[in-house]
């Protein structure tokens, strides 16, 4: 029970320090709160994952927040990327699949 006192701990003292640091900047008005908000999932994930680093919430939960502060922040700039980035993926991934069922085929025939 006290490894769990621990982790929640850690996750309320990342959670609050991060959550003022939003705040003043944003009373600052150098950074939107609505904008900043993927950065609390960021920082659970994280204080997760320091925890224990093969947690699949954690890492699914950094993953999301990470996705929504890129898009909050960078949308027409990831929009243009992915553009040309999606497609590449897609002729690596068919290529490698194609390369991989050309190994298996020669390996059924003998070759």
């Amino acid at each position: 029970m006290e490894r769990v006192e621990k982790k929640r701990k850690l996750t309320g003292a990342l959670i609050l320090i991060v959550l003022g640091v939003l705040i003043i900047l944003n009373t600052m008005e150098f950074y939107e709160f609505s904008k900043s908000w993927p950065l609390l999932l960021i920082v659970i994930a994280v204080s997760t994952l320091l925890q224990k680093s093969r947690d699949l919430g954690g890492w699914f939960i950094g993953i999301v927040g990470v996705v929504f502060f890129v898009i909050g922040n960078f949308g027409d700039q990831v929009e243009r990327v992915t553009a040309y980035i999606v497609p590449v993926l897609l002729i690596a991934l068919g290529i490698y699949l194609l390369g991989d069922h050309l190994k298996d085929h020669r390996k059924g025939s003998g070759k």
